[in-house]
């Protein structure tokens, strides 16, 4: 099959399902939540000239899509990277260029801005995904991990049992002030 039959745009508030079913993995767990996240992100894209959404159709039908956005490197370097977040394409239309076309439309974009670089996350689970993107010539430059706040704090704890006490107590207190707050915002008072 040629790569005629994908056609690219720019999302709109209809995608919303076909995207939360894509990008579930990555999206908070409460269906609402995620419907909600996604129309507030389309519809404030166009607030900010730095972010696209862009979907991929193949043969009139949702196939996939990737969120980009232009932003610093980091905070501590401001050269400007085109992020390509989230690119994914629905099972039932891979191996159809459709990958591709959506990494195609993010250098293209990057480009039209003037920047030299663009960057991307995949799964490290995801053995296609990363072989995908190497034959693209992106390399890894770092790793980014993630785990919940109370495992991080459980597993310092752990290495230093001394400061132990001292961080559960104003974790304690934090979390008492932070129930305070909550509880006089929805009372009015």
């Amino acid at each position: 099959m040629s790569r005629s039959s994908v056609n690219l745009r720019d999302a709109t508030l209809a995608d919303v399902e076909q995207l939360s079913l894509l990008w579930q993995p990555f999206l908070r767990r409460d269906v609402d939540d995620q419907l909600h996240d996604l129309a507030t992100a389309i519809e404030h894209i166009g607030d900010h000239p730095g972010e696209r959404l862009v979907v991929a159709e193949y043969d009139g039908e949702f196939a996939g899509a990737v969120y980009l956005l232009a932003a610093a490197y980091s905070p501590v370097n401001p050269e400007p990277v085109l992020q390509a977040h989230n690119p994914a394409v629905v099972p039932a239309h891979r191996k159809r260029g459709i990958g591709r076309a959506l990494m195609e439309s993010a250098v293209t974009w990057a480009e039209e801005l003037g920047i030299s670089h663009v960057a991307t996350a995949t799964a490290s689970g995801s053995r296609e995904a990363n072989r995908f993107m190497a034959r693209l010539a992106l390399a890894p430059q770092a790793v980014l991990r993630m785990a919940p706040t109370p495992a991080v704090r459980a597993r310092l704890a752990a290495r230093h049992p001394g400061a132990r006490q001292v961080t559960q107590v104003l974790a304690a207190r934090r979390s008492l002030r932070h129930a305070r707050a909550v509880s006089q915002s929805v009372t009015g008072g």
